[in-house]
Formats: C-alpha cells, structure tokens, sequence
C-alpha cells in the first residue's frame, strides 16, 4: 500500500502500521461487535507467526483467543499480554473523518475507534513477537496473548470468565500486561491497580398527582436531594484533587450523575423516580464507610428511597512496585534502559487487570503512548503512526526482560 505525502513524493507504509489500520476497519463496535472477523483477523497473524491459537468460549457464542509462544523452560511461570477486542460506540457526526475507515491525516495521526483503546497495543505485542521470532529469539518463559471481549461493558462475559477456567489456570501465569493511558507528556504513565467501579441506582418513591397541584413528598423532592447528596461529595473530592499537586484523579473518589428516568406525562407527578451514578473509589478508600454514608443519604433524602448496586467492584489489590520485587525490577530496568521515564498511578476508570489482580496475579496497565492526547472514548480518537512504532520497539525490548526474569521460589 502506498500513501500520499506533501509534495506528490510517495512513501511505501511501514507493514505493522497497514497491519493496525487493517484492524481497526473490523467493526469490533458495541452493542453488536464483529468478534468472528477480529478472530478470523487474529488467527491468520498466529498462523503467519507460528503461535499456537486456541479459542476458548467463556460462555456461549463469546470466544477468548489465547496465542502462545512456548518458552524454553515452560515449567516456569509465564508471562500474559492482555488484550481486549471490542470498542465503544461512536458519534459519526462529530469525526473529522470515518471512524473506522482508519484515515492517516499528513501528520501521520491515524484516526480510529479503538486506535488506543486498545487495538494498537494487541498489534505492537504481535509485532514485537514478530520481530524477535525474526531474530531467532527465544526465552526461558512462555509468553501468552489473550485477546478477550467485552471489556467495554464490564468484562462480566470476557476476563472475568475466563480467569475462572480451567484454561487460563493451565496458562501458568506469572505476571501480566494489560492497557493503561496516553500521557500528553515526555513520561510513560503505568499503572499498578485500580479503582473500583460502583454503578449505583438511587430509586426514589414519592406521592403521585396532578402537575398543577403542590403534592408532598414526591419523587421529585426526595431524587432532588439525592443528587445535591451525591454531586456535593464530587464537588469536594474535585476540589481536594485540584488543591494537591500530590493526588491524581486515580486517588480520590469521583461521582458523576449519569442518567434519570421516571415520569410518565408532563401533568403527571410521578410515583418514582430513578437517578443512576458512576462512581470510581480507590483501592485504599474505605469501602464500607463509604456504602455506609451512601446510605445515609438516601435516609435523608426521604422515605422509601434506596440504593441498588448494578457493578460492585471490591479489589484492594495493588501489584508491588518496590524495586525488590522481581517482576517489577524487570519492567522498570527495561524503561530505564531506554531512558523511559516512568509515572507510576491508580488507573482512574477500569480495565480487565481486575480480574487478574483479584485472584492474585500481578499485573501492570501500560500503553506506550507519550507525547499523544487521551482520547479513549472520545470523538476523533487516533494514535500518530511514529508513536505506534515507537511502541513496538518498547516492547521488543520489554518482553525479553519479563520472558528472562530467573526461577523464583517455588518453580521448577
């Protein structure tokens, strides 16, 4: 494939850039994702690259892909590369260009859903394989790919399943890698937990009636106060956030109204009304103080109202970053190696490394993304092709340093 540049000269495009745009076109996008041609997309680059490719279905009619490549000592612990394949919807009018058509501007910014969250880094771990199978390599531990759905809606019927099977138990692990942000700046963010995620249903019951009247104790009042409850909270962790230069957004508590619903007419009070909250909470927080006070909010808001839980998350989990510890050393004498600087954080939303942590895995949020915009989720999401590149050479140098940690207490 040959692109235009400035000036009619013609540069032929490097083939792991064709090779990201080609996976960006495939319409992984939520609520109906292409999961059979990513998956067909997938196996054919196992194929080319010699991996082993089994296709695990964690329940029916959803397939994991776990690419594997055998380590000389497999006895060993190994390491997991973690992907997801699905995508979150898009507003087409708000795109400088089509979404998914994976448009390359002048500036070499590839412009896609998905294009950091989180498909470049399935390509730059294949390719990095790629280039080190190339070179003859080998390392004494297995290294595996797990490339899983639904991580955008939660992970229920991706990671989490699979993380319960018989499968990934045989996997062996040792350590793993999943997805963490751009950073806009000189510095690599990686991220070592999470915040746990609450999606909360604030139901609020009230005396119905005519809209012309003035009922008491109505939906109305009671959700009024719920929400001044909630958003007053925010205001103050925002304000405890921008008053400390220590505190990033993964260290405080976030809250944000999310939807409302309820009402049947508008000369109609209603009889209940509903308001839904996204709440993030660190792993150090106080988990139970803060249910407690929910709660207490709810009290005051008036009688009847009560809270519901969709997503509960309860991890406290935190993979070790001290420097004694043997997969942390690996992973940052590696950056260091390449005069990568290093920031080191609470991940502030959620990703499928808290399926991992939780059941004792250490794992580490990395996307090798400096000088680029976050724009996960965002209108116009794209990932420059040099930064892309850049990625690939991280990694070839990342994975020997993980695949070679030595025997530690207890393996083989």
């Amino acid at each position: 494939m040959v692109q235009p540049r400035m000036g009619g000269i013609q540069e032929e495009e490097h083939p792991s850039v064709r090779l990201f745009r080609e996976y960006l076109r495939i319409r992984t996008v939520h609520p109906r994702p292409d999961y059979d041609g990513a998956i067909e997309f997938l196996e054919k680059l196992s194929i080319e690259l010699g991996l082993p490719c089994k296709k695990i279905e964690v329940v029916p009619g959803l397939r994991v892909l776990i690419l594997s490549w055998e380590g000389t000592n497999p006895k060993l612990k190994s390491i997991l590369l973690n992907s997801h394949m699905d995508v979150v919807p898009v507003f087409e009018q708000h795109w400088r260009f089509d979404p998914f058509a994976a448009q390359k501007d002048e500036e070499g910014n590839i412009y896609g859903r998905g294009s950091q969250d989180m498909k470049c880094v399935t390509i730059q771990y294949i390719e990095a394989i790629r280039r080190l199978k190339l070179e003859g390599k080998r390392f004494p531990r297995t290294i595996h790919l797990s490339i899983v759905p639904d991580e955008e809606i939660g992970g229920r019927n991706g990671m989490e399943k699979l993380v319960e099977s018989e499968e990934f138990r045989a996997l062996n692990i040792g350590f793993a890698l999943d997805e963490g942000l751009a950073n806009p700046g000189e510095t690599f963010t990686v991220f070592y937990g999470e915040r746990n995620v609450w999606w909360v249903s604030v139901r609020c019951p009230g005396n119905p009636g005519h809209g012309s009247r003035f009922i008491e104790n109505t939906a109305g009042e009671k959700v009024r106060r719920v929400i001044n409850s909630f958003l007053d909270f925010r205001e103050k962790e925002k304000k405890r956030l921008n008053q400390s230069e220590c505190l990033t957004l993964g260290d405080v508590i976030t809250v944000n109204l999310t939807s409302l619903k309820g009402g049947v007419a508008y000369n109609v009070i209603p009889d209940e009304l509903m308001a839904g909250f996204d709440i993030r909470i660190p792993p150090a927080a106080d988990l139970k103080a803060f249910e407690e006070q929910m709660k207490q909010w709810c009290q005051k808001a008036g009688e009847g109202v009560v809270c519901e839980f969709l997503q509960k998350s309860t991890c406290d989990k935190l993979t070790s970053i001290d420097p004694s510890d043997p997969w942390w050393s690996a992973f940052s004498n590696a950056c260091r190696q390449r005069d990568m600087t290093v920031q080191c954080e609470i991940f502030p939303a959620s990703t499928d490394s808290r399926f991992i942590r939780q059941i004792g895995y250490p794992a580490i949020g990395f996307s090798p993304m400096n000088h680029t915009p976050i724009l996960l989720h965002d209108h116009n999401e794209h990932l420059n092709q040099k930064v892309f590149l850049t990625g690939i050479d991280i990694y070839t140098h990342l994975l020997p340093a993980l695949a070679c940690v030595p025997p530690l207490a207890g393996e083989a």
